[in-house]
C-alpha cells in the first residue's frame, strides 16, 4: 500500500469519526433524563393531583374550579387527545389542557411551563396553539354565539335594569393585548402608547359576558377603524345585526320610537345605532347628565376587560408568541371568561346607586370633530333629553 493510500484512507477515516462524534452529539437523547422523569415528578402528576382534594386552591391555580375543568375536559378531551406509538406514550388530554390553562393563567415562558410540567420546549410550544382553538371552536356556539334578536332583546332590558339606561344592547371598547415586537413586522403593531399590540374589540353585555368580539387589529388602528373593519361594524353600518325593532322610550311615548344602540367612548363615531358622549368641557346640564348616563353604562366593557386581565395574567406580559398565535389565546380566554361566569354562581348586583352620592365626570377635553348623520344627531338628543325629563334618576342631581 502506497503512502498516498493510507493518507487517502486516514482521512477518510477521522472524515467518518467526525461525523459520527457530531452525530452523537446531536441525537445524544431520545429523550432528555429530566424530561423522563415527567410521571415521578412532573407538576401534573403530583402538584395537580394534591390540588383536587383542595378546590380554593385548584381554582387559584387553573382559574377553574375542579368541576369546572372536569367539564372543559369533557367539552374539548376528544379534539386535543392524541394516540400512543410504538416509540412512546402520548400526553393525555388532562394534562395537555393543564398545561395550556398555566399558561393562560400566569403568563409564563414557555420554557419555564415545560420545566414545571418536565416536557420539551418545542411540546409545549405545539400543544397551546392545538388546545386553545380547540377550546375556542367547542365553546363559542354555546357562550359567544352572535345574539339574535330576541337576545338583543334581553340584553336592554338588563341594561335597563342595571345601569338605567333603555335601549341598549351592549357597550363596545377595544382593548390593546401587548405583544413582543413581531419580526419584521414594521410599525403595524406600534400602538400610540409605545408597545407592540393587536387589539382585542369587545361588544360586552350588562353582567360582564363578551357576546361579540374581534380580535387581531393591528395596535398602530384606532378603535374607530378597528369597528369600521371588522365583521361587527360592517353588519352594524348595514343594518344586518338583527337588532330589535325601534321602541319607545319607557314614560316617554311623545318621544316616538328610537333605535336599539350601543354605547362608547369618544374614540369611536357617531352614528344611529352607536352612542358616544358630547364633546367639550362646556356642556348644558342635560348633556352632562347624558355624557354621565352613557359612561355609567360603558364602564361594564372596561369592568370585563379588567376581569379578564386579572383572570388570565397572560395579559400582564408582553406575549412572546406570533400574532396569529397571540389572537388565537386571545380567543380562548375571552370564551373561557363567559364558561366561567355562566358556570359559577355570582351574587346579585344593585341595579342602582343607592347612597345617592355619585362622583361627577372629570372634563372630557376637546373631541376631534365628528361629521355624523342628522339622524345620529338626532337620537343622541332624544337620549340627552330624556335622561334629564322622563328617564331621571333621584342620585343623578349630583353630577
Amino acid at each position: 500500500m502506497t503512502m498516498a493510500e493510507i493518507t487517502t484512507i486516514a482521512a477518510l477515516y477521522l472524515l467518518w469519526k467526525s461525523q459520527m462524534r457530531r452525530r452523537a452529539k446531536r441525537c445524544r437523547f431520545w429523550v432528555h433524563p429530566i424530561l423522563q422523569k415527567c410521571i415521578q415528578l412532573g407538576e401534573f402528576h403530583h402538584l395537580l393531583q394534591e390540588l383536587r382534594l383542595d378546590d380554593s386552591r385548584f381554582q387559584r391555580y387553573f382559574r377553574l374550579t375542579g368541576a369546572q375543568f372536569e367539564d372543559l375536559l369533557a367539552r374539548v378531551g376528544a379534539r386535543i387527545s392524541r394516540q400512543d406509538t410504538n416509540y412512546r406514550r402520548s400526553i393525555s388530554a388532562a394534562e395537555r389542557l393543564s398545561i395550556c390553562l398555566r399558561y393562560l393563567a400566569t403568563g409564563d415562558s414557555f420554557r419555564t411551563i415545560a420545566n414545571s410540567f418536565r416536557v420539551g420546549v418545542s411540546t409545549v410550544s405545539l400543544i397551546v396553539p392545538a388546545v386553545v382553538t380547540a377550546i375556542w371552536d367547542c365553546l363559542v356556539e354555546e357562550f359567544m354565539a352572535v345574539p339574535t334578536t330576541e337576545e338583543w332583546r334581553s340584553i336592554a332590558e338588563g341594561f335597563e335594569e342595571r345601569w338605567n339606561f333603555p335601549l341598549c344592547c351592549g357597550a363596545v371598547d377595544g382593548k390593546h393585548v401587548v405583544l413582543k415586537a413581531p419580526a419584521h413586522s414594521g410599525s403595524q403593531y406600534h400602538n400610540y402608547k409605545g408597545t407592540f399590540s393587536i387589539v382585542l374589540l369587545a361588544v360586552v353585555d350588562s353582567r360582564y359576558c363578551f357576546r361579540v368580539i374581534d380580535v387581531g387589529g393591528y395596535g398602530r388602528t384606532s378603535d374607530g377603524g378597528i369597528l369600521a373593519n371588522s365583521a361587527f361594524g360592517r353588519a352594524l353600518r348595514s343594518g344586518t345585526l338583527q337588532l330589535p325593532a325601534d321602541r319607545l322610550l319607557p314614560g316617554a311615548d311623545h318621544r316616538g320610537p328610537q333605535p336599539h344602540v350601543f354605547v362608547a367612548d369618544e374614540a369611536f363615531p357617531l352614528r344611529r345605532n352607536l352612542m358616544r358622549p358630547f364633546p367639550g368641557r362646556t356642556l348644558t346640564r342635560d348633556r352632562r347628565i347624558y355624557n354621565y348616563r352613557l359612561s355609567r353604562a360603558r364602564l361594564v366593557v372596561e369592568n370585563a376587560f379588567g376581569i379578564l386581565a386579572s383572570q388570565w395574567r397572560m395579559y400582564r406580559r408582553a406575549m412572546e408568541l406570533q400574532p396569529d398565535i397571540a389572537e388565537k389565546c386571545v380567543k380562548a380566554t375571552c370564551v373561557l371568561h363567559n364558561f366561567l361566569r355562566k358556570t359559577t354562581p355570582a351574587p346579585a348586583m344593585r341595579g342602582s346607586i343607592s347612597d345617592g352620592v355619585v362622583e361627577p365626570l372629570p372634563g372630557l377635553g376637546r373631541l376631534a370633530a365628528n361629521n355624523s348623520a342628522r339622524e345620529a344627531i338626532r337620537v343622541r338628543e332624544t337620549f340627552a333629553a330624556y335622561f334629564s325629563a322622563e328617564g331621571t334618576v333621584p342620585w343623578q342631581a349630583n353630577v
